[in-house]
């Protein structure tokens, strides 16, 4: 309950967050494209709708910072809008490209991390402040990537494979650095309580 006092009805309207509602409806529509394309000119109109739900992503926060319209909500929706984008590209190529199904065991170990961690730590009142570096450079080579093989399905074998290894390596790298953050973010946490109990002492 209280984090939905956060929200007002004000927020629903503003622009950053009517763009990242765009963006959960682009799922479906690029989902549909690109399991019905059987020519390449289809899978490039479903590589469209990605990068247009791209570029929406990119607005929304730069709206979002630049006019001072961050809220409660967009901060909520935003990274469920990003996973699930993701997981949609993930989830369409794991039928169609041998390999991809090791790239999504990695990405769903990665967000159940991310996912239980940020739980744990909400429980201290803690959390890490915004995207890291290392996460906005694997969200990119990820879009890149899955680009490439949405837009080229004919792909060669080994400059798929290549360019998934990659992609692996980025959001292994993530999975590595976001793990040290929330260790030292616990570490941190657990150090101010224990000065805080040494103090009511």
């Amino acid at each position: 309950m209280k984090v939905l006092s956060k929200f007002s009805k004000r927020d629903l309207w503003q622009i950053p967050n009517i763009l990242c509602y765009i963006r959960f409806m682009l799922i479906p529509v690029f989902v549909v494209l690109y399991i019905k394309a059987e020519y390449p000119k289809e899978y490039l109109r479903a590589a469209a709708v990605v990068l247009i739900s791209g570029i929406t992503d990119f607005l929304d926060g730069f709206i979002a910072r630049k006019f001072d319209m961050i809220t409660e909500l967009g901060k909520l929706i935003d990274p469920v809008a990003d996973k699930l984008t993701q997981a949609s590209l993930i989830f369409v190529l794991v039928v169609k490209i041998k390999w991809m199904f090791l790239l999504l065991i990695l990405f769903v170990v990665l967000q159940l991390f991310l996912l239980i961690a940020g739980l744990v730590m909400l429980k201290k009142n803690a959390r890490l402040n915004g995207a890291k570096w290392f996460g906005k450079v694997s969200t990119t080579v990820f879009y890149a990537v899955m680009l490439v093989l949405v837009s080229y399905p004919a792909l060669d074998d080994k400059i798929a494979n290549i360019l998934m290894l990659v992609c692996g390596a980025f959001l292994l790298l993530s999975l590595i650095m976001y793990i040290r953050e929330y260790i030292l973010l616990y570490r941190k946490t657990k150090a101010n309580e224990s000065r805080t109990v040494k103090t009511v002492n």
